[in-house]
C-alpha cells in the first residue's frame, strides 16, 4: 500500500501533545509496509510548524526531517521549478478553494503517482476526490 502523508502527519509524529499524535502513532504501527509518500514541499512545510517553537523542538524537527530522509519506508518526491509552476496552475484553477500551495503540489504528486490515499486531516484533499485517512 502507498500513502500520501501530509505536514499533519509527520507534526503528529514528533510534536508533543499534538492532539492527532495518539492517531498518527496507531497508523503507523497499524500499517509497517506501507510505503510512505510526501514531498520536500511538505518537509519544508513541517519544519516550518516548529521554526518559533524554541531550540528544543526545532532541533527535534530537524532531526526527524533527517530521518525521514533516510527512512527507506519513505519516498520523499524532490522539489523542483516544474511542481512548484505545476502546483500554481491548480491552485489558479482553484481560487474558489482555500488550497495551499503545498498542498496543490502534494494533489499534483498523488495524481501523478496514482495514490488516493492521503495521512491528513485536511478536508481539501476530500474536495479533490482523494481518501482521507484521518478525520
Amino acid at each position: 500500500m502507498r500513502v500520501f502523508a501530509d505536514t499533519f502527519f509527520w507534526v503528529g509524529s514528533v510534536l508533543p501533545g499534538d492532539p492527532w499524535a495518539p492517531v498518527v502513532g496507531e497508523w503507523k504501527a497499524s500499517n509497517t509496509e506501507a510505503l510512505i509518500v510526501t514531498t520536500e514541499e511538505v518537509l519544508t512545510e513541517f519544519l516550518a510548524t516548529f521554526s518559533g517553537r524554541g531550540e528544543h523542538l526545532r532541533k527535534k524537527a530537524a532531526e526527524a526531517a533527517r530521518s525521514i530522509l533516510t527512512d527507506p519506508r519513505v519516498m520523499v518526491v524532490h522539489q523542483s521549478h516544474e511542481s512548484f509552476l505545476a502546483g500554481l496552475a491548480l491552485y489558479e484553477r482553484r481560487l474558489d478553494k482555500g488550497y495551499s500551495l503545498v498542498d496543490c503540489i502534494s494533489m499534483n504528486v498523488m495524481r501523478r503517482q496514482r495514490i488516493r490515499r492521503a495521512l491528513t486531516n485536511d478536508r481539501h484533499f476530500g474536495q479533490e476526490g482523494f481518501t482521507v485517512l484521518v478525520s
